[in-house]
């Protein structure tokens, strides 16, 4: 007669935080070293932007990590004196309109490679993640190239159909992990059904594969948004500028830096993202599990 092994309970192996000296130091400590670290480049973001002009300069008489006299001068020659609005318009534009191009392309192939189940589509996927390890810096010569050549340099349509280059192999990696964890039942039972291949992508796959989706796409606008190199290479005039190149631009002098003005567009062009991070932050984590547990 076999005897019934007695399964422990979970909250024992957490006993040794009842104490509080012993979560402050395993928990608390941590967690708080933790923000710091992150939300310190806010803090000075911040600091800087409402800081005047005679405090940034003179660290000898004013504390560097406090204010006195906090002003919105900065904000207001950002805002109000420059084409900021404008540039940041421009830099909406191209991150959403790439995102869109980059995303439609990624879940077919996703969907493709998974799913379909053609002779070396395990290859295929490999081969996809390796192209996202190219770095992007050493692409835009060629690239550079090319769009002169097609006629569009200089204008927002350079960045849009360059920057899937490198958006569309991460994506297409994270979403091929999202789609394996969705049963494969499930898309047996519509083929019974009579739906067709499409019918299943977007009435089937793509309602359960939200939560990768909105990560795919959040990864894919922050790195549109805060693209530097191809930004700087295939935009020249100020209307078309986005906003992290036309910010170094219109408030760097030679070796004079305007660090309020900069820091302020800083703060004004991270705000966007923060909020979506903090509307989607629980997909984003779901999916990022999802893509690693394969």
């Amino acid at each position: 007669m076999s005897v019934p092994i007695q399964r422990a309970d979970a909250s024992e192996g957490m006993s040794y935080l009842d104490t509080l000296p012993r979560r402050a130091v395993t928990v608390f400590l941590p967690l708080a070293l933790i923000m710091i670290v992150l939300l310190f480049p806010f803090y000075w973001m911040v600091l800087t932007a409402i800081k005047p002009d005679s405090q940034l300069l003179d660290m000898n008489h004013y504390n560097p990590f406090f204010v006195v006299g906090p002003t919105l001068a900065h904000i207001d020659d950002l805002l109000f004196k420059s084409q900021y609005p404008r540039w940041l318009w421009n830099t909406f534009y191209v991150a959403f309109s790439a995102t869109a191009l980059s995303m439609f392309a990624s879940v077919l192939a996703a969907y493709a490679i998974v799913r379909l189940r053609f002779r070396g589509a395990n290859w295929v996927g490999g081969a996809i993640f390796l192209a996202y390890l190219v770095p992007p810096s050493i692409l835009f010569i060629p690239l550079a190239s090319v769009v002169v050549r097609f006629g569009l340099f200089n204008s927002p349509l350079a960045l849009i159909l360059t920057y899937p280059t490198f958006l569309i192999p991460f994506s297409t990696w994270l979403l091929m992990g999202y789609f394996k964890t969705i049963p494969f039942e499930l898309e047996e039972c519509a083929l019974m059904d009579g739906a067709s291949r499409w019918q299943i992508l977007t009435g089937v796959i793509l309602p359960l594969a939200v939560p990768g989706l909105i990560s795919a796409g959040i990864f894919s606008l922050t790195l549109c948004w805060n693209e530097f190199v191809y930004a700087l290479t295939f935009i020249s005039s100020d209307n078309n500028k986005t906003a992290p190149v036309a910010l170094v631009n219109a408030f760097v002098d030679g070796d004079v830096y305007h660090w309020g003005t900069l820091m302020a567009g800083a703060l004004c062009g991270s705000l966007p993202l923060v909020i979506l991070y903090s509307f989607f932050v629980e997909y984003y984590v779901s999916a990022m599990t999802g893509a690693v547990k394969e």
